[in-house]
């Protein structure tokens, strides 16, 4: 919006087509007279975009302001307007066929955004229609570059057709758009949030109809809206993983799924903290069942945990793909994925799996905590595989044998205790395979010890050999030490250690105390004090 006002300032300025002056305003049409520049057509155009994004804007904000919304209609209108009045002077001679055809595609696009926001379904399908026809027989009539920017239009377009099909009448319009959600895959932008928006509001429509769910045996009715909108794309949302195509597009549903999951689990939890008294006498002494909200908390918990151990467990299986592709890896320069990768995958797994059994109002039910007991055992072995893969990588056999050992313990606990629970662990790894594949391993395990045990039997070059003496101390053995090129020479040992040494010896003088000498008095001169000088001198402390 502000870029489209800008736009127009400067067009005026350029075309000395001013709207008057500050003080007093005039106003002037664009004729069929004037066309003789293109940027004529440019002012209607800045026009009409303008109006048409500050109605966008107001669109986001009539979410949370609904008065707004008949702002956005009036700006809509001021656009289609335009829109008219471009599509008028394109009819021009001056114009080419190519812009006139542009001109009604783009009234057409306009007048079908209004009719769809007044919800008249028929008359903005029928726009939309036009608009995809006209952008269609364009895409084919030019090169392939000028052509991308066309079908770029009939995408975007698509889904609008679609959603206004579904409220007609046409009940495959929802399953077309989860499929343009899918073709679209990881992109972002314009045409994802489109199709997420339409799909949202599609459901809305749908869950005035829903009111009760049942899961476990057990029906519980649903008062919350998000919650029902949520529920009834949870099918859709888990069909659109199994068709997406590759990881990336996986990943993004996956964190989508969960997202909405999170959101229906928050409005639940809000809607059991004002009751929490009354939640904790709804208790049925008889039976022990928690209260209907309670129960409908633990099912969508049970479905964010199960979720993220689906995405987890994908992902396991992809960097699975990637360690047996491991040498090529290497050679294209990325990183190598490590088992160590894996192990943490499966924690976060078995710590779903934890939560899993702890559910309220599942405390009882028998046959769901041995199913969640049974995936335990299956992802524990896995867990326990990819641990004794790292510890092949370090060369420690021995723990690596007794974890392929654990892992076939697991292995036979899963088939032995999964009688009567196979259907629920269709969807897990075959524990099968596992075994096929660990009986393996034990045996290229044992040759690479037994291989590794020959090598350390063999004796060290002795030119290889280093005892950690300086260079001072073995010049007459030749060693290759690298650390003589490093920071971290030896050459000598610094500082050097103590070593006794001869002391200095000492002279004591016996014979100076039994030596007697002579007197020294007759010598020695005698001055005697006399005088006034002296006496005062006396007096006051001075000596001579």
């Amino acid at each position: 919006r502000g870029y489209c006002s800008r736009r127009l300032r400067r067009l005026r300025k350029t075309l000395n087509f001013k709207m008057g002056n500050r003080h007093k305003f005039t106003g002037k049409k664009v004729t069929e007279e004037i066309l003789s520049d293109n940027r004529y057509l440019l002012l209607i155009l800045m026009d009409a975009e303008r109006a048409w994004s500050y109605a966008m804007q107001l669109k986001q904000e009539a979410n949370t302001e609904p008065r707004k919304r008949f702002h956005l209609l009036s700006r809509l209108r001021k656009a289609v307007k335009h829109a008219e009045e471009l599509e008028r002077l394109c009819e021009s001679n001056r114009v080419d066929a190519k812009t006139k055809l542009e001109a009604q595609a783009y009234m057409a696009y306009l007048t079908g955004m209004l009719r769809f926001e007044h919800q008249e379904w028929k008359a903005a399908m029928e726009a939309f229609n036009k608009c995809k026809t006209i952008y269609e027989k364009l895409a084919n009539a030019f090169t392939e570059e000028q052509a991308v920017l066309y079908n770029q239009r009939v995408e975007e377009i698509s889904p609008n057709i679609r959603y206004c099909a579904y409220n007609i009448g046409d009940q495959s319009a929802m399953n077309e758009l989860m499929q343009m959600r899918l073709r679209s895959g990881g992109t972002e932008g314009l045409l994802a949030e489109k199709l997420e928006a339409l799909i949202t509001q599609t459901r809305a429509k749908q869950a005035a109809t829903m009111s009760e769910v049942e899961w476990r045996g057990r029906t519980v009715p649903v008062k919350i809206d998000k919650v029902r909108i949520f529920l009834l794309g949870l099918a859709d949302n888990e069909a659109a993983i199994a068709q997406a195509e590759n990881e990336e597009t996986k990943e993004r549903l996956f964190e989508s799924l969960l997202s909405e999951c999170r959101d229906a689990i928050q409005a639940v939890r809000e809607d059991l903290k004002p009751d929490q008294k009354q939640r904790e006498h709804s208790l049925e002494n008889d039976s022990g069942k928690v209260s209907n909200i309670q129960y409908l908390h633990s099912y969508l918990t049970y479905i964010k945990l199960s979720t993220a151990i689906k995405r987890n467990e994908s992902m396991a299986q992809s960097l699975q793909k990637a360690l047996l592709q491991q040498q090529r890896s290497e050679e294209d320069g990325k990183r190598t994925p490590r088992p160590q990768d894996l192990i943490r995958l499966y924690d976060i797994i078995l710590q779903n799996l934890v939560e899993l059994t702890q559910l309220p109002g599942l405390e009882e039910d028998k046959n769901f905590q041995k199913e969640i007991g049974l995936k335990t055992l299956v992802y524990k072995a896995y867990r326990c595989f990819f641990i004794a893969q790292s510890y092949v990588l370090v060369k420690k056999w021995s723990e690596a044998l007794v974890l392929y050992e654990r892992v076939l313990k697991y292995a036979r606990e899963v088939q032995s205790g999964a009688g009567a629970h196979k259907n629920s662990l269709k969807e897990l790894p075959d524990v099968q395979d596992l075994i096929t594949q660990v009986n393996a391993e034990k045996y290229s395990l044992q040759a690479a010890a037994i291989l590794d045990a020959n090598d350390t039997h063999e004796t060290e070059s002795p030119s290889q050999v280093k005892d950690g003496k300086p260079l001072s101390e073995r010049f007459e053995t030749f060693c290759l030490d690298p650390s003589l090129v490093s920071k971290q020479v030896s050459l000598v040992h610094f500082p050097p250690g103590f070593q006794p040494i001869p002391c200095k010896p000492l002279f004591f003088d016996l014979a100076l105390n039994h030596v007697a000498f002579p007197p020294l008095e007759d010598k020695v001169e005698q001055k005697a004090k006399s005088g006034l000088t002296g006496y005062i001198k006396g007096i006051f402390g001075f000596k001579s």
